[in-house]
């Protein structure tokens, strides 16, 4: 079971759209999930530890290296939108989907 953080500049509008991405994502993946939160990038940055995995832009993907250092996969996004490029991103990423 996967904890999710998706985060954006100001946690509102795009972060939110990122999540309800991730719910068809991991939804196709057949992947089970335990917490799926969307917040700005300064709350997620304090809290990425928390979580499994962090998705975030792809230009703000240095602000997770802290979390990444703890074992926290961290994906940026080109397009935070795509569908595809998420699925295509979490497979390779190494986490264990099942």
């Amino acid at each position: 079971m996967l904890n999710i953080l998706v985060c954006c500049a100001n946690g509102a509008g795009t972060s939110l759209m990122m999540k309800m991405t991730t719910e068809k994502v991991v939804k196709s993946l057949g992947i089970k999930v335990g917490k799926l939160h969307h917040c700005s990038l300064s709350e997620g940055k304090s809290s990425a530890t928390q979580f499994d995995v962090v998705f975030c832009p792809l230009n703000f993907i240095s602000m997770f290296k802290e979390a990444e250092a703890k074992g926290v996969h961290v994906i940026g996004l080109k397009n935070v939108m795509s569908q595809a490029e998420m699925e295509e991103k979490l497979k390779a990423s190494g986490v264990p989907l099942e």
